[in-house]
């Protein structure tokens, strides 16, 4: 068992000023697989300290010189990409097909922020004016459970490529998984004081961060409820922010497209990352008219998902990351049998033979109305609804009929009619015939689920500031 008893401040394991001790749960089973010992205030104004002084120098650098920093730390993350994917399915639960895909676009973060790096103008001509794109200072960064260290590298190499430093505050329950990182980062031997990481809670690390006069922006990724909070925060002082919260995505399956391909690409796919993913297609909309198919092809297509052990490699589904989140999901799906919709797949209660973890059964509601909670609200958990459209217009009213504006999905087998929908849907990213990733494209979301982007040219502008000068 593992005693994770240091913070990393100024290019050190150091010794924490805060006691308290949070214990690290393996969500499988249940059983204790370390601890970690939290900061407080004082450890995270040592680390700010630690980022501004680095900032005067760092802010300077060449373009040149922040390249070959990412490059050391692909190269020091990517030799021990294995322990990396083993520890976040220990610590995390998360199956072993999306832990290895996970850690491999972690590792591409770097190269693709140096792609980007090539050809981003630092200086601009506007009108006459000369315009300098200016790092915007030290960056407060903090990162949920469900993928913590792809988060914490994607927005690290954007830090590096502005020229700014940063202060991390990772998810408590990822402990292992951070100072694993952590040490990949250490053995890159980076400039002193770039990158400092204080393990604590939201409410006491994240909290004087968020206030601290001395951070410039804050990147958080997270629920909608916590992002709001940051932001009111933020404003006394004015930092920048980039939020990208929840979603409730939907999946428009048109009724021209292959039935047989996309019902099941659908379920499976609203079941990424064991349902715990701001991106998961939980709401998917189908013709009223092939309902009746689609419930048939939905419920033969989830006695095929395999919920289990997350280290086995046929897993779909894995456990919920904590107690506390499987008893959300599990109040989720009895909100569901309250509000009248038909219970297709799945249910309460544990899977047979999965009772000492947090596992949830792959769960199908149909005959869901768009105004139900099981509809509207983020479950984070592999809970799908399926809900029925008359015609293409009501489809896209439906898929817009929410607060949330994060990602959505279009199926067709016409690819221009496809992509007509898919320009009406109030989302940040719309991923046509598939899901697809592209990290040079810009991310995040509409309405409540967030603000600003990321990845790419647009991510790397959200770590600039421009500075006019005029002659």
């Amino acid at each position: 068992m593992k005693r994770i008893d240091r913070a990393y401040i100024n290019g050190e394991f150091t010794a924490m000023n805060g006691t308290e001790v949070f214990d690290l749960i393996n969500p499988s089973n249940h059983e204790k697989i370390g601890e970690v010992v939290l900061g407080d205030d004082n450890d995270t104004k040592k680390a700010i300290a630690a980022a501004k002084e680095a900032f005067k120098i760092f802010s300077k650098t060449e373009i040149e010189e922040r390249i070959e920093i990412l490059k050391k730390l692909k190269k020091t993350v990517e030799k021990r990409e294995s322990e990396l994917i083993e520890t976040m399915i220990l610590e995390y639960g998360g199956t072993r097909q999306f832990c290895t895909a996970g850690v491999q676009n972690m590792i591409g973060a770097f190269d693709h922020m140096i792609e980007t790096l090539h050809d981003f103008e630092f200086e601009r001509k506007a009108g006459n004016t000369l315009v300098q794109m200016m790092p915007v200072g030290v960056v407060g960064i903090i990162t949920p459970w469900n993928s913590s260290n792809g988060f914490i590298c994607s927005k690290f190499a954007t830090a590096v490529a502005a020229g700014c430093t940063v202060v991390v505050k990772p998810s408590e329950m990822s402990a292992l998984q951070t100072q694993l990182l952590i040490e990949c980062f250490h053995e890159a031997v980076l400039p002193k004081g770039i990158f400092n990481v204080v393990n604590g809670l939201g409410s006491v690390v994240g909290n004087e961060m968020v206030h601290h006069p001395d951070i410039a922006k804050i990147s958080f990724t997270g629920s909608t409820q916590t992002g709001k909070m940051i932001a009111k925060g933020a404003v006394d002082s004015m930092k920048r922010i980039t939020l990208e919260l929840g979603g409730k995505s939907p999946n428009i399956i048109l009724d021209d497209a292959d039935f047989k391909k996309a019902i099941p690409q659908a379920v499976f796919g609203a079941y990424m990352n064991s349902g715990q993913a701001c991106i998961a297609p939980t709401r998917l909309l189908v013709p009223a008219s092939r309902l009746e198919e689609v419930n048939r092809l939905a419920k033969e297509t989830a006695i095929d998902v395999i919920v289990g052990n997350p280290a086995n490699v046929n897993t779909h589904v894995g456990p919920m990351v904590s107690e506390k989140q499987y008893e959300r999901v599990q109040s989720y799906i009895h909100l569901g049998l309250e509000e009248g919709a038909d219970l297709l797949a799945g249910g309460p209660g544990k899977p047979e033979g999965l009772e000492n973890g947090n596992f949830v059964k792959a769960t199908i509601f149909t005959n869901v109305r768009n105004n139900m909670r099981i509809a509207q609200e983020e479950i984070f958990g592999p809970v799908l609804s399926i809900i029925s459209y008359q015609n293409e217009e009501e489809a896209i009213s439906i898929a817009n009929d929410t607060p949330y504006g994060l990602a959505a999905y279009v199926t067709s087998s016409d690819e221009r009619r496809a992509l007509k929908v898919a320009s009406q849907i109030e989302a940040g990213r719309v991923c046509v015939n598939g899901f697809k990733h592209d990290p040079l494209a810009p991310f995040g979301g509409f309405k409540q689920s967030g603000i600003g982007r990321e990845f790419g040219v647009f991510g790397l502008e959200e770590y600039v500031e421009p500075k006019s000068i005029l002659v």
